[in-house]
């Protein structure tokens, strides 16, 4: 990877902020609460239920706000590093913090996002979420309180967990709250279960996807999303460590953008996957996806203001030279 490609401005829309934490911070956010560090996060996984397992251990150590803003504080400045200019940050309500802690936690990576901004010139739009299997009122409750932080540095609403193994349809009063309180849907879907799952969250009123890649097994679905302009989320490497693709067939990033699907890319869980922003983008590229195309996928599904959305076009013209994001 050359200076230029790293440097090349990013957009990321799927980022785990909890999968964010890189090995020495997670350690000394152990210690900092005499916890015993998690096992080794990274490596191969028999699926993606083992993932989540792996993941759960690792936010254990995240205990308070000031946890929350230390990671992502540290993956702004990782990320800008690699050219990211704007980010969509995903942070999971946990029950174990209550719904005051989710409000706390809340206002505290809006004061951090506003660090981000000024100190590493990445703008950032939390995007907040409930799991599949919660509670039902708890995750009505959780969007109530994300609602409160729309248009201060909140700028949408997701359901993530395994389809595969909790219904999502439970959730439809979730989503319409969340909606109805000015943040949209952008929820997980295609990846543990199949084109079944994409098309249950669009009747929902999904904007935008995070992964949705299991949409190729429906050439008509595949069709669909390109005609409704809907952008998925896209993870490479995830895709391919969690058996969602296969290296013996096409990666399904190159079978989507071929039939004019719009695909952002991203890292999902760098820290666990041992990867980064650029290094996601070059591999893309590989795909037959340039980082000009990953891009202006990124412009069109990201759910910032006007102003934001203005400037990111306009730093996209400069270094793509009028290219895909215009």
């Amino acid at each position: 990877m050359t200076p230029a490609q790293r440097h090349n401005p990013k957009i990321e829309l799927h980022v785990h902020l909890e999968g964010t934490v890189r090995p020495a911070l997670l350690a000394a956010l152990a210690h900092g609460h005499r916890l015993p560090v998690p096992a080794e996060t990274s490596g191969r996984f028999d699926d993606l239920y083992d993932f989540i397992t792996i993941w759960n251990a690792m936010t254990t150590v995240l205990r308070t706000p000031q946890d929350y803003q230390r990671a992502l504080l540290a993956y702004a400045a990782e990320a800008a590093r690699d050219g990211a200019v704007h980010l969509e940050p995903i942070v999971d309500a946990d029950q174990r913090l209550g719904l005051s802690g989710w409000a706390d936690l809340l206002a505290a990576l809006v004061d951090a996002a506003a660090e981000a901004r000024e100190s590493y010139g990445v703008s950032i739009g939390l995007t907040p979420q409930v799991c599949r299997g919660h509670d039902v009122d708890f995750t009505e409750s959780a969007a109530r309180i994300a609602t409160r932080f729309a248009g201060q540095g909140v700028v949408g609403f997701g359901l993530s967990g395994a389809e595969g193994r909790h219904p999502t349809t439970p959730y439809r009063r979730m989503v319409e709250l969340a909606r109805d309180g000015g943040l949209p849907f952008v929820p997980h879907a295609g990846e543990a279960a199949g084109p079944e799952a994409v098309r249950e969250v669009l009747a929902m009123g999904a904007v935008r996807i995070r992964h949705g890649v299991r949409a190729v097994e429906d050439p008509e679905l595949v069709a669909e999303l390109a005609e409704r302009g809907v952008v998925l989320d896209v993870t490479p490497t995830s895709n391919l460590r969690l058996g969602v693709a296969r290296e013996d067939r096409p990666h399904p990033l190159t079978v989507l953008t071929d039939a004019g699907v719009a695909c952002s890319v991203s890292t999902d869980d760098p820290a666990i996957f041992d990867i980064t922003l650029a290094g996601e983008y070059a591999f893309a590229a590989q795909l037959g996806v340039p980082p000009a195309t990953a891009y202006a996928a990124g412009l069109r599904g990201l759910l910032s203001d006007a102003a934001d959305h203005a400037r990111l076009v306009a730093v996209g013209e400069q270094a793509y030279q009028g290219g895909p994001p215009a």
